[in-house]
């Protein structure tokens, strides 16, 4: 008995120091992350508080601290000098894109996983020549096709490629999602009469729905963000997007900063919105496959 309880208390000697350590470890690593998330978040504060300024106020003011006297006036005079128009045309863009994307690339996944075609192979193998192909090499031919094909300064000229750049990728992703569907669920299926049409709708889609909401989310971001094509494409106002929007208000404000970072908090909302509604899929899809 006495032994039991002097090694009762050797262990928790033992233990002791371990938890100390584990401890300071955690405090540790607490505080930096802590100072990590304020290194990082800090820039999306400073545009917040800075488009709550007014231009006076920036320029007299400390300007990494919050103002005393926020106002809206900025946020009122981005959306008054068209705002509504490009976020509308930025929204046809991404979403056009993003729909054509993970659609045609779902369908050539499933051909190329199920298909014991050579030529599907060979097709497949061009897709990923995109992945090293960049989009200031290609953008002078893709000028001129978009200018013979008569769509330059229109929403469909920025689309198409937009579509052709986002493809190589996307398939590739969809390509070893759908691989790693059990065969035994497509020939149980199959015995059952599904067509391929079925087997599309009722078991891919539902098994790959994580790597569908994962690449539409990251199509949807490089979409939006795209500078180069509607910097090339487009001239008119009736045409220009979000980027192209935040350049003329550098360029017609330049000495307003409030007014910039106003209209940069608006451009990037429906990206937040995006990752707070697709954070679960968009994890789950990105750590699909590493347990394997």
């Amino acid at each position: 008995m006495a032994s039991q309880v002097i090694k009762t208390d050797a262990s928790v000697n033992l233990r002791a120091p371990r938890r100390k350590r584990l401890r300071w470890y955690n405090v540790v690593f607490t505080a930096l992350g802590v100072v990590w998330l304020i290194i990082a978040f800090y820039p999306v504060l400073y545009m917040l508080m800075t488009s709550l300024r007014s231009q006076q106020g920036y320029l007299l003011g400390i300007p990494w601290l919050p103002s005393l006297h926020p106002t809206f006036e900025n946020y009122a005079t981005v959306l008054q000098a068209g705002f509504a128009h490009y976020f509308l045309n930025s929204v046809i863009v991404s979403v056009c894109s993003v729909a054509l994307i993970v659609g045609c690339s779902l369908l050539c996944a499933y051909v190329v996983v199920r298909s014991r075609n050579r030529a599907v192979r060979v097709i497949f193998d061009v897709f990923l020549v995109g992945l090293a192909l960049p989009i200031q090499a290609a953008i002078i031919p893709i000028y001129v096709l978009i200018t013979k094909m008569g769509l330059y300064d229109t929403l469909l000229g920025m689309i198409l490629p937009s579509v052709a750049f986002g493809l190589p990728l996307t398939l590739l992703i969809l390509v070893n999602f759908v691989r790693d569907i059990p065969n035994e669920l497509y020939e149980s299926m199959g015995l059952e009469g599904a067509s391929d049409f079925r087997l599309l709708r009722h078991l891919v889609i539902p098994l790959a729905m994580p790597a569908l909401i994962s690449v539409s989310i990251y199509d949807f971001v490089q979409a939006w963000n795209n500078f180069l094509f509607p910097l090339v494409l487009t001239q008119s106002d009736s045409s220009r997007v979000m980027p192209m929007a935040i350049v003329s208000f550098q360029g017609q404000y330049t000495m307003n900063v409030p007014v910039t970072m106003a209209a940069v908090i608006l451009s990037a909302l429906p990206l937040i919105l995006a990752y707070i509604f697709g954070r679960r899929y968009l994890l789950r899809g990105m750590l699909a496959g590493f347990g394997k």
